[in-house]
């Protein structure tokens, strides 16, 4: 009896990690449930990079508008890595994109990443301390999210935009505009 007890750990533990194992590959982890989905966006006011040349985002242009709201920060490669997609989406001029500079030390350094691959924002706030981003449920960057035109949070994107889920984002950028 005392060796059968001896296995029942093992056996609880054994069958947790299989439960854990199976489950860690199902799903896309970029697609993360949002309690803001169908919710307005935040209405906070952010100040404006300085030096960027775009002001700062203005919550009251959400409405009439789809919005790609982009966190981002210089020090992030992922963040460097999905820019070029953002310089795509920014061509297309039934929509929006916008960015705001997570916990960024210095203005100097989000300065020098947009000189060094460009600038696709039409606003740009800064968020220092990252107060903002918790209004967003940002988990950390960069995190895109897609903003209806009646101001309400449509899509949210964890990760950067990819090769692989640029397809799934502009579907998203589609149903957006098609409310």
């Amino acid at each position: 009896m005392r060796r059968a007890a001896v296995f029942i750990p093992l056996c609880i533990f054994l069958a947790l990690a299989g439960v854990f194992f199976f489950r860690i590959n199902v799903g896309d982890p970029s697609i993360v449930p949002s309690a803001l989905i169908g919710k307005e966006a935040p209405r906070l006011v952010l100040p404006a990079l300085e030096g960027a040349n775009v002001p700062a985002i203005d919550p009251a242009n959400f409405k009439g508008n789809v919005t790609v709201v982009n966190i981002w920060a210089s020090w992030c490669a992922p963040c460097r890595a999905e820019h070029r997609f953002l310089k795509l989406l920014a061509k297309d001029e039934r929509i929006r994109v916008v960015g705001i500079n997570y916990k960024d030390p210095q203005t100097a350094n989000a300065l020098h990443f947009l000189n060094e691959v460009g600038n696709p924002f039409a606003a740009i706030s800064t968020d220092p301390r990252g107060r903002g981003a918790i209004e967003w449920g940002v988990y950390g960057v960069p995190e895109n999210f897609i903003v209806g035109r009646d101001g309400k949070i449509k899509f949210k994107q964890v990760g950067p935009i990819t090769d692989e889920n640029l397809a799934r984002f502009q579907a998203e950028i589609e149903k957006a505009l098609a409310n």
